[in-house]
């Protein structure tokens, strides 16, 4: 049966390598990307290269909170129904490491943007009869900081990446307890694969792009829904398995979801 998909940040590295494959099967493919250009030709070379015209995308900077809620409305818009979100679009290094408003730009992008996304469209993904939620977080976890998450304290660039990306996983073990009928899954993808994001961070990578595109695909629409629900896919170890002991306490996932509110109201 055919999806219709969403992947975010998908203008290249491993959104846009799953992006291709999905493609090649005929799905229905929205691509994302902050840059209009860019957008366009990656869905005209994606079109051109699978022969799949269901191709369109949606542009935001998610660093940009307000682009973020316009681009989720223009999705509301234009869709009827989403049978899988890929919320893969992150940010580690940048030469804007924070907000006008003072938050840390990882937090903002791999935190704060695709938690405003979901709970935008959660409609949409409430409509498919086979739902899935796939949140990209990482190997880099570590306990989050409520006044990182207000810009009341600034830390590396390396701790705000895994706060960041510990807090998309606690979120998504809330997300798949709070929305049972949708399977949420939390992935890391690999660590240190051959992406631009990788490159620039460490100046190195151990493994191919293509190793997080296979296991973004092989959740999206390979393995069950009822497998994922609520897991935690470490694709170091090829396995689901244990996160952070942070994303099974209940006490501090109602802190970061009560925070998480307060800062996105």
């Amino acid at each position: 049966m055919k999806k219709t998909i969403l992947i975010t940040g998908s203008t290249d590295g491993i959104g846009k390598l799953a992006a291709v494959k999905m493609a090649r099967e005929g799905h229905s493919l929205y691509l994302h990307g902050r840059n209009a250009d860019k957008l366009s030709n990656v869905i005209t070379e994606l079109k051109k290269e699978t022969g799949n015209e269901n191709i369109d995308g949606f542009i935001a900077d998610f660093s940009d909170l307000t682009a973020v809620k316009k681009m989720s409305a223009e999705i509301n818009d234009k869709l009827t129904t989403l049978d899988v979100l890929i919320n893969n679009a992150g940010v580690f290094k940048s030469s804007r490491t924070h907000t006008e408003e003072g938050i840390d730009i990882r937090i903002v992008v791999n935190y704060y943007a695709p938690y405003i996304v979901t709970h935008y469209i959660i409609e949409k993904l409430q409509a498919s009869a086979d739902p899935k939620i796939i949140n990209l977080s990482s190997a880099a976890q570590a306990s989050v900081s409520l006044d990182l998450l207000e810009g009341k304290t600034k830390v590396s660039d390396q701790e705000a990446y895994a706060q960041s990306k510990l807090a998309i996983l606690m979120w998504s073990f809330y997300l798949a307890q709070q929305e049972p009928k949708i399977s949420t899954v939390a992935l890391n993808p690999g660590s240190l694969l051959n992406t631009n994001m990788v490159r620039e961070a460490y100046g190195k990578f151990w493994s191919s792009a293509d190793k997080g595109a296979e296991i973004i695909y092989d959740l999206a629409l390979v393995i069950k829904s009822e497998e994922i629900n609520g897991q935690y896919f470490d694709n170091d170890s090829g396995k689901f398995g244990p996160a952070h002991s942070d994303a099974y306490d209940l006490n501090l996932i109602n802190a970061l979801i009560k925070k998480t509110k307060e800062e996105l109201s």
